[in-house]
């Protein structure tokens, strides 16, 4: 039984900072990155499809992204869906290629960031809590009924605090270099 709710934590804690990090890793930092466009989606052939599936982004330099549509014709489309979405950016179609200056960050917006991945980091922190949390009530049942020892019961809390503290000291470095990035 310990070992069935050791495999369900270690699964679900590492989808919460897998979560957190792609949460992170759209937020605009001022440098060129595709995991910026990670989310966008593109109005073409009758269906809306992530960028991914329609073209290949790269960053050539720290402030440009450049995305190579794999049909040239969805140029357009792309441009009008990196326009319309809220990441605040302007696109220009250069013939066949999709252009993106990345604008610097004022101190204000950067300042902003800083409190949104924050924000982020505690969601992802209280969500490993949350399973930390139904992983021991799962152990304090056992006990209860007889399927595990106390000393079991406490041997396995105490590993299954570790595994949150490390998942914790994990988003609390994902924060940190995002931060940074973001500080410029």
């Amino acid at each position: 039984m310990i070992p069935e709710l050791m495999k369900e934590l270690k699964k679900r804690i590492s989808k919460s900072v897998q979560s957190t990090s792609h949460q992170m890793a759209v937020i605009r930092t001022g440098k060129a990155s595709p995991a910026l466009l990670d989310n966008l989606r593109v109005e073409c052939w009758g269906d809306r499809l992530p960028l991914k599936q329609v073209a290949g982004i790269s960053a050539p330099d720290p402030s440009l992204l450049v995305i190579q549509p794999y049909d040239p014709s969805t140029a357009e489309a792309i441009v009008k869906a990196v326009e319309s979405s809220d990441l605040g950016l302007r696109a220009s179609a250069d013939g066949p290629v999709v252009r993106i200056p990345i604008p610097k960050l004022s101190d204000e917006r950067r300042t902003e960031l800083a409190r949104q991945v924050g924000k982020i980091a505690e969601e992802g922190r209280t969500s490993i809590r949350n399973i930390r949390r139904d992983i021991n009530d799962s152990l304090k049942k056992a006990a209860k009924s007889g399927d595990i020892t106390e000393d079991q019961e406490h041997r396995a809390m105490d590993e299954v605090q570790e595994e949150v503290d490390r998942a914790t000291e994990e988003i609390d470095s994902i924060l940190e270099a995002k931060e940074k990035e973001i500080r410029g």
